[in-house]
């Protein structure tokens, strides 16, 4: 590997406002879903589950139902955002197949080893039940009429992020002002910079 191209673990992230709008962003900026150990993180990570649940049981059909579902909500909210949300039928049908299933084991509260009550499932999550949860909040997102007004791409340079702009006065530009808001202001610095010294 040459120098500096040493590449950053991948923390997921969890900052579009909704969940199924969160896993639409394991798409950016390359595939993270690649395998069974960044979905059972990125599963942990949702709150889908509490934490320290056991996810062995997940294998590669959940990896492609995982992918296929977040194909699906991707077709429909970007549809809402261009203003086609006819146009993708068939994903539609997929979001509310899904959403029929059953819901995941129901949380119980049991003691932790300190002896505080501590969220637990009552049995193992299926990959069904999960999915379900997630095309429920897709389902959700998309027949809210101030949620679906509140979605929004992200402005950042190639950035596909969609987001909810729940901010004060609804002008939210960027997935993250961290990240694509500081590579624009950056940018702009540059640009600056180099008129300033033509």
């Amino acid at each position: 590997m040459a120098l500096g191209t040493a590449t950053v673990p991948y923390e997921p992230r969890f900052d579009a406002g909704r969940i199924c709008l969160d896993l639409l962003a394991t798409t950016h900026p390359v595939e993270r879903l690649d395998s069974l150990a960044p979905l059972r993180a990125w599963i942990a990570g949702s709150g889908l589950v509490p934490p320290g649940t056991p996810l062995a049981h997940a294998d590669a059909a959940w990896l492609t139902a995982f992918r296929e579902l977040r194909g699906c909500v991707g077709q429909l909210v970007r549809g809402c955002l261009n203003g086609e949300p006819r146009s993708y039928e068939r994903a539609l049908d997929r979001v509310n197949d899904l959403a029929r299933a059953a819901a995941p084991p129901a949380p119980r509260a049991v003691r932790g080893e300190d002896g505080r009550l501590v969220r637990e499932l009552a049995g193992p999550p299926e990959c069904a039940a999960l999915l379900a949860t997630l095309a429920r909040d897709a389902v959700e997102l998309l027949t809210d009429p101030v949620a679906r007004a509140s979605l929004r791409q992200c402005e950042g340079d190639n950035c596909p992020i969609v987001y909810l702009d729940m901010s004060r006065g609804r002008r939210r530009r960027w997935c993250s002002s961290e990240v694509c808001g500081n590579r624009e202001r950056v940018a702009r610095h540059r640009r600056r910079a180099a008129l300033a010294r033509a």
